[in-house]
This record gives C-alpha cells, sequence and structure tokens, in this order.
C-alpha cells in the first residue's frame, strides 16, 4: 500500500490535468458549431452530430472500461487514453472536410470516455473511505471549473483566430499532461486475469447506444419517430440481454451485482436526477435568453457562468463536509435549493431579468454542488474495493442516459406547448417545462430521507 501511495499529489495531479483538458475540450466545440458550420457549409443537423457522435462514443465506451480497468494497470490506460485523445485533437486541428473533423471527435470520445472513469477509480482507490469525500471535492472543482471556462475562452479563441485554434489549444497541454503521464504515472489498481466476452461489448453498444441516440433526438424529432420508437427499442432490448448476460457470467464485463447495495442503487438514481436537471436547465435556459427574450449568446454565457464557478469552488467545502457528516443533509439542502430554484423559473417571463435568471442559477448550481460528488462518493464507499472500478463506470452510464432522457423530456413539453413559435406560448412552453423539472427536484428531496445519516 506504502509503494501505491508514493508520490499520491503528483499522481493526483495527473489525473486532475487530464480530466479537465478532456472536459474543456468538451465545451470549447459547442460554440464553435456555428463558424465549422459556414467554413464546411453545413446544415445544424449535420454539425450536431459533433457533440451527438462525441456523447455517443462515450456512452458506449465507458461501460467497457470497468473491463479496462481490471484488465491493464491504469498508467498503461492513462497514457493510452491520452495518446487516443491527443491523435483526435490533432487530427481536428487539420481536418480537411467535415467527415475528417468528425471521425477526430469520435477518437477524441474514445480518450475521454476511458479518461473519466479511470480517474475516478483511481482516485476513490488512492484514498480511504474517509477521506474520499474531500478527495473527490477536488475532483469536483476541475470538472466544474473547466466547463465554466469553456465558453468564454472559445469565445475570445474563435473572436481572434478560427475554430481551429480551439483543437490548437488543447493539443499541447494534452501532450504536456501524457509526458508527465509517461515519467510519473504509477500503477494503482489492481489486474486480474478477466477476458473479454464479445457478445457483451456487442450487446452493451447497442443497449447504451441505441438509448442514448434515441432519446437524445426524441426531444427535437418527436417521442413517436420512426427514428426514436426503433433505437429506443432496440436500445431495450440489447441492454435486457446484456443484462442477463452479466448476471450469468463468471466475470462480468459490467457489474450489475452493485445495485444489490441499497446505498449505492438509491445514491445513483439521486444523481441521474441532479445530473437530468442540471443538463436540462443548461439546455433551456439560453433557448429563453437568445430565443425569446432576445438576448445575445454572449450575455446568455455570462448568465450561466457565475452558476458553473460557484459549482466549482463548492465542490471541495462540500467534499468536506460529507466526510466529516456523510451525504444525507447534502442531498436533502442540496434538493431544497435546486426545487426552490426551478420553481421560480416557472415563472419565467419576457421581461425577467437576466440578473434575476443568473442568480436564480447561481442558487441551484450552490444545491447541485452539494449532491454531484458526494452522492457518488457515498454509493462508492458502500461498495467493497474490488468492485469500484464497476461502480463508477455504472454512475457514469447511468447518469448519461438519464441526462439524456431529462433533457429530451422537457425540449419536447416545452416544444409541445409553443406549437405556434409565438413568444406567448414559447413563454409558457419554457414554464411548462419547468413546473415538470420542479416536481423532478421534489421527487429527489423526498427520495433523500431515505439516505442514513453517518451516525446510522
Amino acid at each position: 500500500m506504502k509503494q501505491q501511495t508514493y508520490k499520491r499529489n503528483l499522481i493526483v495531479g495527473i489525473l486532475l490535468s487530464a480530466s479537465f483538458v478532456t472536459i474543456l475540450n468538451q465545451t470549447l466545440i459547442i460554440i464553435a458549431i456555428p463558424p465549422i458550420m459556414g467554413d464546411f457549409q453545413i446544415n445544424p443537423s449535420s454539425a450536431q452530430w459533433l457533440t451527438t457522435a462525441f456523447i455517443l462514443t462515450n456512452g458506449i465506451l465507458i461501460p467497457i472500461t470497468a473491463f479496462f480497468i481490471e484488465k491493464f494497470s491504469s498508467k498503461h490506460l492513462l497514457i493510452t487514453a491520452l495518446s487516443v485523445f491527443s491523435l483526435g485533437t490533432f487530427l481536428g486541428g487539420v481536418a480537411p472536410n467535415f467527415s475528417i473533423l468528425l471521425l477526430a471527435r469520435v477518437i477524441q470520445a474514445v480518450g475521454a470516455g476511458i479518461m473519466m472513469p479511470l480517474m475516478q477509480t483511481v482516485m476513490l482507490t488512492l484514498f480511504p473511505p474517509e477521506k474520499r469525500g474531500s478527495a473527490m471535492g477536488v475532483v469536483g472543482l476541475v470538472t466544474g471549473f473547466a466547463p465554466a471556462i469553456g465558453p468564454t475562452l472559445a469565445g475570445w479563441l474563435i473572436v481572434h483566430y478560427s475554430w481551429r485554434s480551439l483543437f490548437y489549444t488543447v493539443l499541447p497541454v494534452a501532450l504536456i499532461v501524457l509526458i508527465l503521464a509517461i515519467c510519473f504515472m504509477k500503477n494503482v489498481t489492481e489486474q486480474k486475469h478477466v477476458k473479454m466476452d464479445f457478445a457483451s461489448v456487442v450487446f452493451s453498444t447497442f443497449g447504451w447506444g441505441g438509448l442514448l441516440y434515441g432519446f437524445s433526438i426524441a426531444g427535437t424529432t418527436g417521442w413517436l419517430s420512426t427514428q426514436v420508437v426503433c433505437t429506443v427499442n432496440i436500445g431495450a432490448v440489447s441492454l435486457s440481454i446484456f443484462i442477463m448476460r452479466q448476471l450469468k457470467l463468471k466475470q462480468p464485463m459490467l457489474e450489475f451485482r452493485v445495485f444489490q447495495s441499497p446505498v449505492f442503487a438509491i445514491t445513483t438514481i439521486l444523481s441521474v436526477l441532479v445530473f437530468a436537471i442540471m443538463v436540462g436547465t443548461q439546455t433551456l435556459l439560453p433557448i429563453y435568453a437568445q430565443d425569446i427574450a432576445g438576448f445575445t449568446a454572449l450575455e446568455s454565457g455570462f448568465m450561466l457562468l457565475p452558476g458553473a464557478l460557484i459549482m466549482g469552488f463548492m465542490s471541495p467545502i462540500t467534499g468536506r463536509i460529507f466526510d466529516k457528516f456523510g451525504g444525507r443533509w447534502l442531498s436533502i439542502i442540496g434538493f431544497t435549493f435546486i426545487t426552490a430554484s426551478l420553481l421560480l423559473y416557472s415563472n419565467l417571463a419576457l421581461e425577467t431579468s437576466i440578473i434575476w435568471i443568473a442568480t436564480i442559477f447561481f442558487i441551484m448550481m450552490v444545491g447541485i454542488s452539494m449532491m454531484m460528488m458526494p452522492l457518488m462518493t457515498a454509493g462508492i464507499n458502500d461498495l467493497p474495493n474490488h468492485l469500484i472500478a464497476h461502480g463508477t463506470a455504472m454512475n457514469n452510464t447511468i447518469r448519461m442516459v438519464g441526462g439524456s432522457i431529462g433533457t429530451a423530456i422537457l425540449v419536447s413539453v416545452m416544444s409541445h406547448a409553443s406549437l405556434d413559435q409565438s413568444s406567448e406560448t414559447s413563454i409558457e412552453g419554457i414554464q411548462q417545462a419547468f413546473i415538470i423539472a420542479t416536481i423532478v427536484g421534489a421527487v429527489g428531496m423526498i427520495l433523500s430521507l431515505r439516505l442514513k445519516s453517518k451516525k446510522e
């Protein structure tokens, strides 16, 4: 164990730097879509694949990372992930056409998909349960700060240079972290002699991929569209077969028995609710700000900035509180903040001040910071060490699917109530979507009561 914790701070620094650069990369590209459309003469539906393909690749790969973490050393896995990510970043910077750029995004997503569960698994392995809250709080600081500065940095780079500068900015940072990983990273996880079950990979790919794609397009194409119905059904059937297969295998690729832990089960459900609310709100607010209230893209970006920053700064504090008192009251208070904020958003009007919107979002993100990392840590703490990799992979995967479902539902509610595209009905659509989100927040608050305090 002493050998594993040797230069622990250096290992933590490398892992957090790797995670920061991959998350920053994802938030940068969203702002770059309009100029990319202009350069390659493509329509919005084609351009949207730059984010959709990234999410799909992540969703397909993350469930497999539990196998990778058990099979390969954490050092070799991190070096591989950073190498693949750097290759995709370079390819994105020099891409001569949209097809190559899309391929570059998929390659980036392969590296990023391995990186996040690996980072979480190593962090949770490095620290004992009583210190994991503080450790994951630092993770929350990094993962919260990257999306906070991403849109502003991307806007500045695009104005002064071009969208390719986004890739050229990320690439040297990724290469520096790669060199540090090669020189200083140590193996932390324990290797096992596990074999790849290719049938599981196929069913996992179609299962998670089908659900993610189907729900991600449901909000815009409609829940009864052929695309949505087919992909969701294929996903559901494939996932059912995948789960049944994992329960029969002696060495499952993804261990669903983690849900035998009541604490892991309820904290995962709560994590999904929090993530769905966060992603859904961050989708609805820019639509309201730019398409309905008439604010500029820059104004809507600054509107979300204080909330994103406070989430990052609050994470280490809530991590230490979790270590001392547990997650029950953090979750109850956090969901109270979220539910109150969503209730206020359900009264949005055309004349609502952008400062008021930003203030509500700020309060909401304080609530989310109380739960995002603590809930995951509480669930993982209830699992034995050999299931940590499966727990982090499961939590990340289900949160992604939950975020897609939550966003699809809220966008559908908003779109259905705004069919004639007038400002009044658009406001009604936004209000109804936030009423649904408020109900979800209230459900989370009630479920939080089932969590046990640290003494219990």
